[in-house]
């Protein structure tokens, strides 16, 4: 019987996979002069699964103060819900939390 082993895993990697599955990314909604409010309440409904009172709050929070961040996710998908965002024509961005 013959006893396989696995390569090193070199730390770069180790941190590299730590970061993908970590929930240490947020995706910020940004206020913008050209999309109406229910429209940026429906793209939350849709995209991010959020109830309308829950669009609603954070729709506002984006209107009042500029910005809101409106989920915390792994980098994975943390990047799908921007790309999805950003094609339904909001201004989005991802940040590392600290």
């Amino acid at each position: 019987m013959s006893v396989e082993t696995l390569p090193e895993v070199d730390e770069k990697t180790k941190e590299k996979v730590k970061d993908a599955f970590e929930k240490g990314w947020n995706v910020i909604v940004w206020n913008d002069p050209v999309n109406l409010m229910n429209y940026v309440v429906f793209v939350f409904m849709r995209v991010l699964g959020f109830s309308k009172e829950k669009a609603t709050q954070h729709m506002l929070e984006v209107h009042h103060q500029g910005k809101s961040v409106v989920a915390t996710e792994t980098r994975e998908k943390a990047e799908l819900y921007h790309q999805q965002i950003q094609a339904q024509g909001l201004k989005v961005t991802l940040e590392k939390t600290s």
